[in-house]
């Protein structure tokens, strides 16, 4: 049965609503009015920073508007140039937290598919538009084939970008450029420690000079790995095109292909506090209340001995298939209409298949995930002093996949045993709960089903799907600078959704359940900004946003009642923050800090939604000159249950075990996985440092050498809920050294971890996992780069 629900307008939507009409009522006024007489005065000089080492000369396109200047912009962002991008050596989304503050995240499972922002999993976009990415952080990880600089914004998304699904912030990156007067050729080689190999080669041209330009890039991955049973193979092929039809249009197309195989790297079982502190590990392989020593839920564990585990020893397994493929295509094309208005049309379409067959029993497979997206911005200039930027965005997302967790077990399994203890068969019993898609994967059905007649379900669920949804936006920003120091912005949007799910592969003699919801999702944002020098500016931000609760790459899961919950499209989000940006013209630094109170929900494993409060203190500083560079990001974040409930593969380690052992651990006999809820509550959220420090330099020893440096120290935190485990005090340092032979050749090394910290952290993001795996961080390790340009 269809539903159509109209959520309330909130306070903050409707503050915002008056504030705009208010602002556009002036503008239009302003519009009216002579400005012939207002005079120009244009002010060349050199710029100190030309080692790009710093985001203070950046400029940011598409969340806010575009080329917007850092200073300018009222939120909390930290521009990642592409000189940054190499000189840190930033390869995945985790990296991030080198530079920008607030960023430390889990490792994903060993694979980061979203960044991580004060606390939560943020979203992707690229050019603007949201990317598929996962299934709430353990999904693909993303190619930097293709990138130029990313843009790190913190809090949910604004208004011109649209509804997401995940609120704690977001990266964008921006894609590679082709030249329109250029001719270039790079070649870039490395190899490091455990036969990482990479090569890639980027070239461009100019077709028609001052026209048209091309560029390709091709680059090739094949990576062993310091853990066990693990690697990273991937081939990406990015292609852009630039035209110039004439002198007030750009017209920028790009696409890629890109097929990776990465491991599935769960880290080590059994997080005792004598594993993180001196690397020791409980053996003993688990017990099933039915007597079977396969890992099952509610297993117990009679300690057979307590002994040093190899941190290359994982919980992985060699006859794991994990895979996926992409297609994306990016077009936007921009054009001056008159001296007041400029159009813009951004175009994005994605095609994703993922198989991954674990022997764990563990399944997610995406048949084909497509999505297409076109917005059109027109921004207007009343006056000097007022401007507004309209959008209307159409998206459709289509996802047809299967998904199978329920019958997950790690905690039971002993690591160092045979790889048979890490396998888990099902029964025939399980088997009946769920629906063979291919001889011998099972798959749970889309939908819930009661063959007996005995008033409840026969099948166990989880994330399989066949839905199909479209996304219709309208959004309003508008600026107005007051007088020469002050400024505000204000922002409404409305996104109207019509979703139909049905089941993907219902059960034999079954009717494939179905349904089908409309509903209207609201945000809106008011900023105020305040120069009070020409090189201090201070802002205050607010938005309020609802955003949606989906399965794997955007798709909509029927509940255990055949319905669409509207649980999915009631995730409330608010976001405060006050900060202060420090940009002299004279000088070769830029500091900024914000302090920020962020209300927002976190989507559960089982559908459900947890509310997180986070409230904190960031700083960024940057120094760019010759000859030396150095930066430096402080975080304090306090992330809180918002009075909420959450939940937790297991109540905490010890229930693994029985007592029979006490001189080795004291258990509690419960048994596990026990699939654990907690009362709502206000406790700290496990698996987030409270603060974190990082420190990056470099220096320039010859015109020909250079050197450099990165560091990251995080506090202790809570692994598990009950914060009955704790990762202690940690850090890491890098060191980086490179030889320019020629202006063409050069030769870099990277050692990293090179103090060889025995380093920890979560395996997922959001704690769920805190009570049953640890991720161990590689040991020291190095790589060696050769660049060459033709």
């Amino acid at each position: 049965m269809p539903i159509y629900r109209y959520p309330s307008r909130s306070l903050t939507a409707l503050a915002i609503s008056v504030a705009l009409y208010s602002s556009i009522a002036s503008s239009m006024a302003a519009a009216a009015e002579d400005t012939s007489s207002i005079e120009v005065i244009q002010v060349s000089g050199k710029a100190i920073n030309d080692k790009g080492m710093s985001p203070k000369n950046s400029t940011v396109d598409g969340p806010f508007g575009d080329g917007i200047a850092l200073k300018d912009i009222a939120r909390s962002v930290t521009p990642i140039t592409s000189e940054m991008i190499e000189q840190l050596n930033i390869i995945d989304l985790s990296d991030i937290q080198k530079v920008s503050p607030n960023s430390y995240s889990a490792s994903g499972f060993g694979a980061s598919s979203l960044p991580t922002i004060r606390g939560q999993l943020g979203e992707l976009y690229q050019d603007g538009v949201r990317r598929q990415a996962g299934n709430n952080g353990f999904g693909v990880p993303m190619s930097f084939n293709a990138v130029e600089q990313i843009d790190v914004v913190k809090g949910a998304p604004p208004v011109l970008l649209g509804t997401s699904q995940r609120n704690g912030g977001f990266v964008n990156i921006h894609s590679k450029v082709a030249p329109t007067d250029d001719q270039f050729a790079h070649l870039t080689l490395s190899g490091g420690s455990w036969d990482h190999y990479r090569a890639q080669i980027d070239v461009g041209t100019d077709i028609v000079p001052n026209e048209s330009g091309i560029r390709l890039s091709a680059e090739h991955i094949d990576n062993g790995s310091y853990y066990d049973y693990s690697g990273f193979k991937s081939d990406s092929i990015f292609v852009a095109f630039r035209l110039l039809p004439d002198d007030v249009s750009t017209w920028d197309i790009n696409v890629e292909y890109y097929d990776v195989e990465f491991t599935d790297n769960a880290g080590i079982n059994r997080p005792t506090q004598a594993l993180i502190d001196n690397g020791l590990y409980v053996t003993g392989q688990g017990v099933q209340p039915n007597g079977s020593t396969i890992a099952g839920a509610n297993a117990i564990v009679s300690p057979t001995g307590l002994v040093e585990i190899d941190r290359s020893q994982v919980l992985t397994d060699p006859d794991n298939i994990n895979n996926a493929q992409t297609f994306l295509l990016h077009s936007t094309y921009v054009r001056e209409l008159s001296d007041k208005a400029t159009f813009k049309n951004i175009t994005y379409y994605q095609h994703l298949e993922r198989e991954e067959i674990a022997q764990n029993s563990f399944v997610e497979i995406i048949d084909g995930a497509d999505t297409a997206q076109n917005r059109v911005e027109l921004a207007y200039k009343w006056s000097d002093a007022q401007s507004t930027i309209t959008a209307v965005d159409i998206r459709y997302n289509k996802v047809l996949g299967y998904s199978q967790f329920t019958t997950e077990a790690d905690l039971p399994i002993d690591l160092t045993g045979p790889i048979e203890n890490r396998r888990i068969p099902l029964t025939a019993a399980q088997q009946g709960r769920l629906v063979e898609l291919r001889p011998g994967v099972f798959v749970s059905p889309g939908a819930q089903y009661d063959t007996n007649a005995d008033g409840s379900g026969d099948f166990s669920l989880s994330d399989t799907t066949d839905s199909t949804s479209w996304q219709t936006g309208l959004a309003i920003q508008h600026n107005s600078q007051w007088t020469d120091k002050f400024s505000t912005s204000v922002g409404y949007r409305a996104d109207f959704y019509n979703v139909d799910a049905r089941d993907a592969i219902a059960p034999q003699g079954q009717v494939a359940a179905s349904d089908s919801i409309s509903e209207m999702l609201e945000s809106g944002q008011v900023s105020l900004s305040y120069r009070l020098s020409d090189d201090i500016t201070t802002y205050a931000s607010a938005s309020y946003n609802e955003s949606t609760s989906n399965s794997m790459d955007g798709g909509t899961t029927l509940g255990a009642n055949n319905q669409i919950s509207s649980q999915n499209f009631a995730t409330e989000n608010t976001l405060t923050e006050v900060g202060i940006k420090y940009s002299p013209t004279d000088s070769a630094w830029y500091v900024d800090a914000a302090v920020f109170d962020q209300k927002r929900s976190l989507r559960n494993r089982d559908g459900s939604n947890t509310g997180i409060r986070t409230k904190g203190f960031e700083a960024q500083a940057f120094y760019d000159a010759d000859p030396f560079w150095l930066s430096a990001g402080y975080s304090y974040l306090d992330a809180r249950y918002d009075d909420s409930a959450s939940s937790q593969d297991t109540v905490q380690v010890a229930d693994t075990f029985d007592n029979s052992r006490p001189d080795i651990i004291q258990g509690t006999g419960i048994g596990a996985p026990n699939f654990a809820s907690f009362a709502p509550s206000d406790r700290r959220v496990q698996g987030l440092p409270e603060q974190t420090f990082t420190i990056n330099g470099g220096m320039s020893i010859t015109e020909k050498w250079k050197a450099g440096f990165s560091g990251l120290y995080t506090k202790s935190y809570p692994l598990d809920y009950l914060a009955t485990v704790y990762i202690r005090d940690q850090y890491t340092l890098n060191i980086n050294t490179r030889y320019d032979f020629t202006e063409q050749t050069s030769l870099r090394l990277d050692v990293n971890n090179v103090t060889n910290q025995k380093n920890w952290r979560p395996v997922f993001e959001g704690g769920y996992f805190g009570s049953t795996l640890v991720f161990p961080e590689l040991p020291v390790n190095a790589t060696l780069t050769l660049q060459h340009s033709f």
